[in-house]
């Protein structure tokens, strides 16, 4: 997003209101918007925050060029007041955000925005774009490493992706969410994380044999020497033809770096057990064995009941685009705006469908961990102004099972903020970490889950519950919006 103009990455009613705002005097009035999402993605028990980065240099950018300025009169919608306002337009407000590579859950503000009306409206479009996009795909590849049990992955889905901002971007929530490099070169030098692949078929088809193709790929890339041996025939020609170029690498010295094979077809499970023995009896027990086609969490997982032989996983098209679940359905919903007298009225929407009715009011959002094992044990979103007290005992209720309760005695548990400042009063007061840094980050907040909340299929489900005062709020509006 650094250095890019995206004023107009925006749905167009985002700037009729924002006229509409200005016409009517209100556009200074203060409000609260909150962008949560309202389910997992694939059946997940969680999700992963991504995208905070590209979000705060969208906010840092935002102006109306001379360029937007013509365009948007062009369209002959808008008045000339409206358009003198644009051309000094900046973000002047605040931004409180959960920070990359945290585990979320339904509900949760993952950022809450409070600004003049008329620029919080529009930030909407473009905010949802960068954290719906990052944030699924970061939850997607969080399913597929863990689905590999501890061998890394590589994420290779450019080619696949929709588009290059979706596979470069995408990329790197990749990384965040677990795989140990990615294909894309761009993501590798924005984000400076580890780039890896091998070789295609072409290049064994552009030689005159497959061992020809071999041994120059492996007098080139020695130290990288990762060969794909089913262009022709995997076990009669490729394999055999891979260990003959090992041997001849170790004769001379030179097989010192990673090695081995690659399987981009067939069956997986078989040919990989088929190429370890036949590797292991020719002295090359140690060589990778990695796979790729179409691979997903599903795939991986039922190759490892198989007992498959790969140890290095290279995904593409289903990670990229995360296949089984397009959309990650994050929303941007009004939660309260200030009246005449500087006060902040909590709003609520309502809906025909339950799930559709929003949490009112400026909130914070508390996570409790158990204090023995470090694990999360609930989310309590709150008001702004709560606090918990570590030292008194806290019930806690699923809040789409208020039946379903835990009672946490004083000092078993410890308690932590999810959100924090990132703009106040217009200006950044947040460094986003380094890509890698927030992968670790990550896999820490991953190894704060239970194994049953990891799981693929019908994992167990943290607890989000909503304290006292918020719940006693929100059935206040409800009451009171019933009888208008």
């Amino acid at each position: 997003m650094k250095g890019r103009n995206l004023a107009l990455l925006t749905d167009l009613y985002e700037l009729t209101m924002m006229q509409g705002y200005f016409t009517t005097g209100a556009y200074n009035k203060k409000v609260v918007f909150d962008l949560f999402y309202r389910k997992n993605p694939s059946g997940n028990g969680y999700a992963i925050a991504a995208g905070l980065a590209q979000a705060i240099e969208y906010v840092q950018g935002l102006q109306f060029t001379k360029d937007d300025i013509n365009y948007l009169v062009s369209l002959n919608m808008f008045t000339e007041g409206f358009i003198e306002f644009l051309k000094d337009f900046r973000f002047t407000g605040e931004i409180y955000a959960i920070p990359e590579g945290t585990v979320v859950f339904p509900y949760e503000p993952l950022m809450r925005v409070t600004a003049p009306i008329i620029e919080a409206q529009l930030l909407e479009t473009a905010l949802l774009n960068i954290i719906n996009h990052q944030s699924l795909i970061a939850t997607k590849a969080s399913r597929v490493v863990w689905a590999a049990e501890g061998d890394p992955v590589m994420e290779f889905g450019l080619r696949r992706a929709q588009g290059p901002d979706a596979g470069t971007l995408g990329a790197r929530a990749a990384v965040i969410g677990g795989c140990c490099g990615t294909s894309n070169v761009l993501t590798g030098k924005l984000f400076d994380v580890p780039v890896k692949g091998t070789h295609a078929h072409s290049w064994v088809m552009s030689f005159p044999n497959e061992i020809t193709a071999f041994r120059e790929y492996a007098r080139q890339f020695p130290d990288n020497c990762l060969l794909l041996v089913d262009t022709y025939n995997t076990l009669e020609s490729g394999v055999p033809n891979a260990i003959k170029v090992f041997q001849e690498m170790k004769a001379a010295g030179k097989l010192t770096g990673k090695y081995g094979i690659r399987l981009d077809s067939g069956d997986l499970a078989y040919l990989s057990k088929c190429a370890k023995i036949m590797l292991e009896e020719a002295g090359f027990g140690n060589a990778i064995i990695s796979a790729s086609s179409d691979l997903d969490e599903n795939l991986i997982a039922s190759l490892k009941s198989q007992g498959a032989k790969i140890n290095l996983w290279g995904v593409g098209t289903k990670l990229i685009t995360s296949d089984d679940c397009p959309a990650f359905g994050g929303v941007y919903k009004l939660a309260a705006e200030e009246d005449d007298n500087g006060n902040f009225i909590p709003k609520i929407k309502l809906s025909n469908n339950p799930e559709k009715v929003t949490n009112p009011g400026i909130k914070k959002v508390f996570r409790i961990y158990d204090k023995k094992t470090k694990k999360i044990k609930a989310d309590l979103i709150a008001l702004k102004e709560e606090t918990i007290d570590e030292n008194q005992g806290l019930t806690i209720c699923d809040n789409n099972a208020k039946w379903r309760k835990m009672h946490l005695s004083a000092g078993t548990y410890y308690v932590k903020e999810l959100l924090v400042p990132i703009f106040v009063d217009g200006a950044l007061v947040y460094q986003s970490p380094k890509t890698m840094d927030i992968q670790a980050f990550c896999s820490k907040e991953k190894n704060s889950l239970w194994g049953e909340h990891l799981r693929l299929k019908n994992p167990h489900i943290v607890p989000v519950d909503l304290s006292e005062k918020l719940s006693q709020l929100k059935n206040r509006l409800i009451d009171e919006m019933s009888f208008h």
